[in-house]
């Protein structure tokens, strides 16, 4: 019975990783897509418009 317990946690952590990844995936998209996307670009534009220009030594 030793092998049980020795595989039993794994196989827990397996299973539960697979249904983290199917709600990841089928909540990709959707009607908030469009929104999620430009909040995401907003940031990202924030975080480029508040760095200071490289400046490039030739």
């Amino acid at each position: 019975m030793d092998y049980v317990s020795a595989l039993l946690p794994p196989a827990v952590m397996a299973v539960l990783f697979i249904g983290v990844i199917r709600v990841i995936v089928k909540t990709q998209g959707g009607a908030n897509k469009t929104k999620e996307d430009a909040a995401v670009d907003a940031a990202l534009a924030r975080v480029e418009g508040a760095q200071p220009p490289i400046k490039a030594d030739a």
